[in-house]
């Protein structure tokens, strides 16, 4: 038989680490977008070769409700969507679909070119262009002599 060291605070400290992962959210979601927001969209992240890419995904939200903008290397997404009908009620018997106001702030890399940002919306999915900036050619100095 094993001799184990008993630890009063473990069982305490994994519950309190278990808490705080549950109220953070899911893995990659900014702590300030839960809140300031009533619903948090799922997005898609990718980098090509002369743009990076975030999809996301705002079923039912109309691009008239949608706001980007840019400042100081985060680049934020907000909005709204309305309910669409009365969320409580005899004909009801389960709401899932959120909300209310959304809120996503995600940091851009130096690379990112602020001025040339586009966005469209289709079929409910936000798709946010962001170009890399251009690089800059080494140049060449003569010296004289």
């Amino acid at each position: 038989m094993a001799i184990r060291r008993y630890e009063p605070w473990t069982l305490f400290n994994e519950l309190s680490k278990e808490l705080s992962r549950i109220y953070e959210g899911p893995p990659g979601t900014d702590s300030s977008s839960l809140a300031t927001s009533d619903w948090v969209p799922a997005v898609d992240i990718r980098e090509e070769a002369g743009h990076y890419v975030i999809d996301a995904d705002l079923p039912g939200v109309r691009p008239d409700d949608i706001e980007i903008s840019m400042e100081n290397g985060m680049l934020t997404i907000k909005g709204s969507r309305q309910a669409q009908s009365q969320e409580s009620g005899p004909d009801y018997k389960r709401t899932e679909r959120a909300s209310g106001v959304f809120y996503r702030r995600f940091s851009l890399p130096d690379t990112a070119d602020a001025e040339r940002i586009s966005a469209r919306s289709e079929h409910g999915v936000l798709q946010v262009t962001i170009p890399k900036q251009e690089k800059l050619q080494p140049r060449r100095v003569k010296v004289e002599g």
